[in-house]
């Protein structure tokens, strides 16, 4: 990941000649016409570049540190860009509810402006009626109760190639790279709900495709002097739109192929096809008088909720299994709850979810501080707002670091401490009403593919735990085990979990 550190020094020149003017002009409107409004307090900005210097490899961990200073609403500033830090539940709450109609819109990465992926992207789109539209397909067709009912067995059968792949390791005494795992899992959960076949075949597979996936958000992440200081767009200093392009043309071909192939055999047999999401797509896109959805509409939807959907759901799993290998006494809890609800040595059935209440207490600790996206994807004012006796002026960006306020001491009793319990006689969930727990978002804007989720990680973790014990590898003791984060969109780990498993028997 390219990260704003000495490279930054080396190009200020570049950065002068091109916002200089700029920022004499505002220094000179301030002057002419002062500006009565109060923004949240905030370490003093350089000149041109403001307070980028403090952004580090880990912007998450930087502004918890500066909020600890500041407060938990913080100006920085990024560039020719101001920022918003909202770094506690309260100020979460006024983002996402109290002025969700006037904070609904968000900024664009650069990287993600490319093939004009912007223009198409359900998490990027302007509040719109176009964008009303697709948020309708994804919550009344696409991720419907009743439609994820009938996708049952579909998840019974992915979670059966996933614990059969596993079984094939624990034969051998071969450790399982569980990131990777599970992102065969859901990747291929979601090929087939979307055109009913696999995408990948092989953990090599996985990987490659993983790797574009994790390419994509990595640069979308990463901060970007073209983000910062817009007149230097057209240079693409770091290469940052150039890698995009590139993963991003090779994941839309993927669909493509798929949508071309569909499009030609419904032409040619005049029937429906294969009944599944893409078949349903193309439907609306034909029904007179409804949503009209094209080709490139289509593509891009697909390439959105499949790049949101697998890494964070593949992360969260492998941060869920880091916490229970280092923490066996919760391990032990879980498995005893799987043996009385489920059986043991039997997978998860969807129908098992609701009676396994130290299961989902587990995955919401694991939210809580692994939250998959660490700052939340930021909205941007259209007008001016008033938060706690602040202005936010318009055109400003918000970031809300969900990282921090899940280790919030005044929300949270021994907040570093992986703890299920805490959420035992707690009425928290993670669907964006409670605001010290946020991993999906809240308001208009939070994660569409959340019932998904929440269906696929108790099924996933759960049939882990309760089909195999797990063991370290060779040679490798807890404390090699980190529990180290990468920054990009999503948070990654720094070190793959690898786990050997020992099939359990049934009883």
């Amino acid at each position: 990941m390219e990260l704003i550190s000495s490279t930054l020094y080396l190009i200020f020149t570049l950065v002068l000649i091109f916002v200089l003017r700029s920022v004499l002009a505002a220094r000179g409107n301030t002057k002419s016409k002062p500006n009565k409004s109060k923004l949240p307090p905030g370490p003093t900005p350089l000149p041109i570049i403001g307070n980028l210097h403090k952004l580090g490899n880990k912007p998450h961990h930087s502004m918890a540190k500066l909020s600890e200073i500041h407060g938990p609403i913080m100006t920085l500033k990024f560039g020719q860009v101001t920022a918003i830090i909202i770094s506690s539940a309260d100020m979460a709450k006024e983002v996402l509810q109290t002025h969700d109609l006037s904070l609904s819109n968000r900024p664009v990465p650069d990287a993600l402006t490319v093939l004009n992926h912007n223009k198409f992207s359900l998490s990027f789109m302007r509040v719109s009626p176009r964008w009303r539209d697709l948020r309708r397909i994804c919550n009344d067709q696409l991720f419907a109760k009743t439609t994820l009912d009938a996708s049952q067995a579909l998840r019974r059968k992915k979670l059966q190639d996933l614990l059969t792949d596993i079984n094939k390791c624990s034969e051998i005494g071969e450790a399982v790279d569980i990131g990777r795992a599970a992102f065969k899992t859901t990747v291929n959960l979601l090929s087939n709900t979307f055109f009913s076949v696999d995408f990948v075949h092989s953990a090599e597979e996985a990987g490659e495709y993983k790797e574009i996936v994790v390419s994509i958000l990595r640069e979308a992440g990463a901060p970007n002097l073209s983000d910062f200081y817009p007149a230097l767009k057209f240079l693409d200093l770091q290469g940052i739109r150039r890698r995009s392009i590139v993963e991003v043309k090779k994941v839309l071909a993927i669909f493509r192929r798929f949508v071309g192939e569909r499009m030609n055999m419904r032409e040619g047999s005049g029937s429906a096809g294969n009944d599944d999401v893409l078949d349903a797509l193309l439907n609306i896109s034909k029904e007179n008088g409804k949503i009209e959805m094209d080709k490139d509409e289509i593509e891009h939807l697909l390439m959105n909720i499949f790049v949101a959907g697998t890494d964070t759901t593949t992360y969260t799993l492998e941060w869920a299994m880091a916490e229970l290998i280092h923490n066996p006494t919760i391990m032990s809890k879980v498995e005893k709850e799987l043996q009385q609800v489920v059986g043991k040595g039997i997978p998860v059935e969807e129908t098992d979810i609701t009676s396994l209440p130290y299961l989902h207490a587990v995955i919401k600790e694991t939210f809580r501080l692994h939250p998959p996206v660490p700052l939340l994807l930021p909205r941007k004012a259209e007008v001016d707002v008033e938060i706690s006796g602040y202005t936010i002026p318009k055109d400003a960006q918000l970031f809300i670091n969900a990282w921090v306020i899940g280790r919030d001491p005044t929300k949270w009793e021994n907040p570093t401490v992986f703890s299920p319990e805490r959420f035992l006689d707690s009425e928290i969930d993670v669907k964006g009403h409670h605001f010290e727990l946020i991993p999906f978002g809240s308001g208009r804007r939070i994660c569409p593919g959340l019932p998904l989720a929440i269906r696929m990680l108790p099924l996933m973790l759960g049939s882990l735990i309760n089909c195999f014990n797990w063991k370290l590898e060779d040679g490798i003791k807890l404390d090699d085990l980190d529990k180290e984060d990468e920054y990009g969109i999503t948070m990654e780990k720094s070190q793959p979990v690898r786990v050997v498993p020992i099939k359990l028997t049934e009883q």
